[in-house]
Order: C-alpha cells, then sequence, then structure tokens
C-alpha cells in the first residue's frame, strides 16, 4: 500500500487541501516553507501520484496533447516541443503529441488524443502557415503555435515575419550596404511577410523598396527544399548585371549556404564584396559556414513556453494572434 494525501496530511499537521496544493499545484495557499516539508514528507513515505484517481476528480490528466504537423520531422522546429515541455514539467505534468499527416486528419487526431483527457491541447507546425481547424474542433484547440487559425478562434502564437525581415534590413543599410538584393521562399506565408518586412526597410531608408530585387529561390511555386534550386542562377546573373549587389538577404540558412557556394564560383569575398544576412538559425549551417552566418533566429522556444502559460492559466486567453520577436545573432557574414 503506497501512502495517501491523508497520511501526509496528518504527519504534517495540515489539511488535505493544503497537501494536494503542495503535491499537485492547487489552489491552497500557504508558505514556501509548508509547501517544501510536504514534498520532504511525501517522499519520505513514498507517496506516488494516482493519476487515475486525480483524473476522476478533475476531470482530466496531468497531460497537455500536441497536435505535430509534420513537426517532429523538423529538426529545429523541435525548439517548439522542447520549450513547451520544460514549462509543462515544471507544472508536474507532461506533454503527449500525436503527429498529423499521410491520411490522418485534424477531426481524427483531435478525436484519439482528447480519449486521453488532457488538461488541454496544442496545435503546432512545422513552419508558419494557416490552418483551417474543423469548426466543432475550434475549442478543443487551447493555442496555435508557429501556426494561425484561418478564422481567428483560436489563440495563435507566430514569428514576427515581417518584424524580423526590418530589423535584418536596417542592420543592412546601417552597415554600409545599399544594393540589396533578397532570394526568397515562394509561396510561403513567411516569404510573403518576410518581403513586405524588406520593401519597408528599404522605403524607410531612402531606398526604392518597389524597386527592390526579390528573386524567388526554387522553381516551384511553393518553396521546398527538394525542390529544383535557382539559388546559383541567380547569383551568377546578379554578379554579372548592371546592378551589382553588396548583400544579399536570404529566406533561410540554407538558401545562404547555396548563395555562399554561387559567390566563391564568382570570385567574390564574404563579407567585403557581398555581405550576406538570412533567417532561422540552423546553428548546425550558420555557425559552419566561412564566414559564420549572420542570421535571425526564429522564437520557437519562447513560442513553446508562452503557449504552455496560455494553455495551463485558469482563464482562457483572448483570441487573437501574437507575434513573437526573431532575435537577431550577429556572425561575420556582415
Amino acid at each position: 500500500m503506497t501512502a495517501s494525501l491523508s497520511d501526509i496530511a496528518i504527519r504534517a499537521g495540515v489539511s488535505v487541501k493544503t497537501v494536494s496544493g503542495a503535491l499537485h499545484g492547487g489552489s491552497a495557499r500557504m508558505s514556501e516553507e509548508t509547501r517544501q516539508r510536504i514534498k520532504e514528507i511525501a517522499e519520505e513515505l513514498g507517496y506516488v501520484t494516482n493519476f487515475a484517481a486525480r483524473s476522476m476528480r478533475q476531470g482530466w490528466m496531468p497531460l497537455v496533447g500536441l497536435v505535430a504537423d509534420d513537426l517532429i520531422t523538423s529538426p529545429f522546429a523541435t525548439e517548439i516541443i522542447r520549450g513547451l515541455d520544460g514549462a509543462v514539467r515544471a507544472a508536474d505534468m507532461a506533454v503527449f503529441a500525436m503527429t498529423l499527416g499521410g491520411h490522418r486528419s485534424i477531426a481524427s487526431i483531435l478525436d484519439e488524443m482528447r480519449r486521453f483527457r488532457p488538461r488541454a491541447i496544442a496545435y503546432a507546425a512545422m513552419y508558419h502557415k494557416s490552418v483551417d481547424l474543423p469548426p466543432e474542433f475550434a475549442d478543443a484547440v487551447g493555442v496555435m503555435i508557429n501556426c494561425r487559425d484561418a478564422n481567428d478562434r483560436v489563440t495563435s502564437l507566430v514569428p514576427d515575419e515581417t518584424g524580423a525581415a526590418l530589423e535584418i534590413t536596417n542592420y543592412l543599410i546601417d552597415a554600409g550596404r545599399r544594393n540589396i538584393a533578397f532570394i526568397n521562399l515562394p509561396g510561403l506565408l513567411a516569404g510573403e511577410l518576410r518581403e513586405l518586412g524588406f520593401r519597408r526597410a528599404l522605403d524607410q531608408a531612402g531606398i526604392d523598396g518597389a524597386g527592390a530585387i526579390v528573386l524567388p529561390a526554387v522553381s516551384k511555386a511553393i518553396y521546398s527544399d527538394r525542390a529544383h534550386s535557382l539559388v546559383a542562377t541567380h547569383v551568377q546573373a546578379l554578379m554579372n548585371g548592371p546592378r551589382r549587389p553588396d548583400a544579399i538577404l536570404c529566406g533561410n540558412d540554407r538558401v545562404a549556404m547555396e548563395v555562399y557556394a554561387a559567390l566563391r564560383r564568382e570570385g567574390a569575398a564574404i563579407p567585403d564584396d557581398v555581405a550576406i544576412a538570412s533567417f532561422d538559425n540552423q546553428v548546425e549551417i550558420a555557425s559552419r559556414l566561412d564566414p559564420p552566418l549572420t542570421t535571425m533566429a526564429l522564437p520557437h522556444r519562447a513560442m513553446g513556453r508562452q503557449a504552455a502559460q496560455i494553455l495551463l492559466a485558469e482563464d482562457r486567453a483572448p483570441v487573437g494572434v501574437q507575434k513573437l520577436p526573431f532575435q537577431l545573432v550577429e556572425r561575420a557574414s556582415v
């Protein structure tokens, strides 16, 4: 037989409600000294939380469900899971994920997930996009991470793409670069919003933003790292054309890696001849390029942490899109 909450309460000289609050994050108010003493007694008596009984009382298990829209396959977007898991663990709960893909619909995933009676459910995507949740499931999802509900019914946490492009373009301008080309990601919401910030920064600096050079990184209408790349062709044309750039902004670090190689074939030095800047901060790429790449780090971990705060709060967060800032990572390419 394991120790019960009553056993701990008798030993500590407090109520069962106070013990539950100390061990399970309940609403009972107590001093930190009392909380720590209760935890020590629980450990001494070998207390183990009866999750089934707790679920019957509360109506939910100490779990946060995560619908992972291709998220687990992305090496750097997993920072979302790290941020979410760390914050949820601090509340004595756990995250479990189900991957959306193949023939599994959003509706079937949410139906399956709700059988586990989680405290809350989040939906996270590998890249910033709009998601059309089935109307009957909009209330089931507490927060969307790295994506937004197409009908604005769910609180959504997304990267501030436009703000990031504005910041990194201003950084290039402040470094004395005036003829900046942008090799962007076609067909993606992130690319569209980044182009907006790029052109806005040029306009604000007195450069013709409308006439800026913006080129697609791939031949397909929607960017994929498996699509036929146009980067080398673009760089060759730029370096031999009438508007030779003194900086190239890249849609992501993979594109930047291709730009590095293409510039070297043209005999151009980085950053002396052409400065390079990018987005994402895929460290395995950005830190290993020569010279290391200046880039904007996505706020993935911060989105995960903030999502946990929203999901575990007593009151439901106001519906809307919250934009989280990128972080400029300065390296030697500018």
